[in-house]
């Protein structure tokens, strides 16, 4: 039978819904091209320099001390990573709690999104924690109910589950497997309303865990706020994130998308409207943590430098560019401006768990080249895995199966 004859019913499940529909020797012929091959020689790298950590331990592949606990590792997959990963949790409140159906092709990209930016932050911990094996401990062998980190922990997980259970019914589709589809979707509400609930402890909870280090964070950075600061600022890098993931899925996987461009441009200026009124706030909590402790005095000093780079060049300037870019209309600027919030939702996470943290310390930390190199290397094998799953799973389209027309 020759390759054109074949047809979607003659081939075998494997080349149907892992290759694409394409031949072995078409599909490892499509593996190279300039992504591939770069990203290929950094995982040829990353993945070495990943196991040498667990192989030689944190002293020897850190720059961590007993002073500076607290690193690259941390700040950037947890502090940050989960901070942009909660667009699913908002898209899914305004579409399915709101009722604004609008946004409904938003969600399931929010939700992948989300999926695995908290499965990849727990994959980063690993590398954080001494003893990484001992990661279930908290719930399997002592609990620690009064720590704020088990409370973390407690609702990450549980998050993460319901992450899960929220994004499976893709794969169903994907897979074809309609009564495990009907299944999941009988819940598919109340796990929206559970992770909606859960993002907001978690969250809260990792500012919360500052509370504990007074002495510790820099008197502009701590703020009994703090919570509410992490919760806050949370929201807006998550629907940031979102916008930003909209615009790559338009220009990377553009044959998929199949909204018009007046529809997204319109749906990314009410997301650009939310971030805007999210940020608004967060820059009052911001003003109103500095009145509170009276550290006016502290903003004519070098940390007072930084401390105002960081709220009137990452906070003030994107909300003035969003109301810009709504009373104009523009999306393209809702959508750079969006870079600009989730690049200073890093540098604040940056901010809080390394830079600002031991201010006063003799001993300052500086990642150390395999902490750099580990940490791209989760970068990439995240952008493989969404790659992969956008090609096969219905993400950014309906299904074509009518089974699946009523409750996508």
């Amino acid at each position: 039978m020759s390759q054109a004859a074949i047809t979607s019913q003659d081939m075998s499940w494997f080349r149907k819904n892992i290759l694409l529909g394409m031949s072995n020797a078409e599909y490892f012929r499509k593996l190279i091209s300039p992504f591939n091959v770069i990203t290929g020689l950094i995982l040829a790298v990353g993945i070495p320099t990943a196991i040498w950590r667990f192989a030689a331990g944190l002293g020897a592949t850190t720059n961590l001390s007993n002073t500076n606990p607290w690193g690259l590792w941390l700040g950037f997959d947890m502090f940050f990573g989960v901070a942009i990963a909660t667009g699913g949790f908002s898209v899914g409140v305004a579409v399915y709690i709101l009722g604004n159906k609008d946004y409904k092709p938003l969600l399931r990209p929010a939700l992948l999104t989300g999926f695995l930016g908290y499965a990849f932050a727990i994959i980063g911990l690993l590398f954080d924690l001494g003893r990484p094996w001992r990661l279930p401990y908290p719930f399997l062998v002592s609990a620690g109910m009064s720590s704020v980190l088990f409370l973390v922990a407690e609702h990450l997980a549980l998050y993460l589950t319901a992450m899960t259970l929220e994004i499976l019914p893709a794969f169903a589709e994907w897979l074809g497997l309609k009564k495990a589809w009907r299944f999941l979707m009988k819940g598919h509400m109340v796990f929206i309303i559970l992770g909606s609930v859960l993002v907001m402890g978690h969250q809260s909870a990792l500012g919360a865990m500052y509370l504990l280090m007074p002495s510790r964070l820099h008197p502009l950075w701590y703020t009994p706020l703090i919570p509410y600061h992490f919760l806050v600022s949370c929201i807006a890098g998550g629907l940031a994130m979102l916008i930003i993931e909209s615009m790559i899925s338009h220009k990377v996987f553009g044959h998929q998308v199949k909204m018009s461009h007046e529809q997204d441009d319109r749906l990314t200026l009410g997301l650009g409207k939310a971030v805007a009124f999210t940020l608004i706030t967060y820059l009052a909590l911001k003003v109103l943590s500095v009145a509170h402790g009276m550290h006016w005095e502290l903003l004519n000093t070098g940390w007072g430098y930084w401390f105002m780079f960081e709220v009137l060049g990452f906070v003030l300037l994107p909300t003035i560019l969003y109301f810009v870019a709504i009373r104009r209309g523009s999306a393209k600027l809702v959508r750079y401006t969006s870079i600009i919030t989730v690049l200073g939702i890093m540098l604040n996470r940056f901010n809080v768990s390394m830079v600002c943290l031991n201010w006063d310390a003799p001993e300052v930390y500086i990642p150390k080249w395999s902490e750099i190199l580990v940490t791209i290397t989760l970068i990439t094998v995240l952008m493989w895995v969404f790659r992969w799953v956008i090609n096969r799973a219905p993400i950014l389209y309906k299904h074509p199966d009518p089974f699946y027309a009523d409750e996508h």
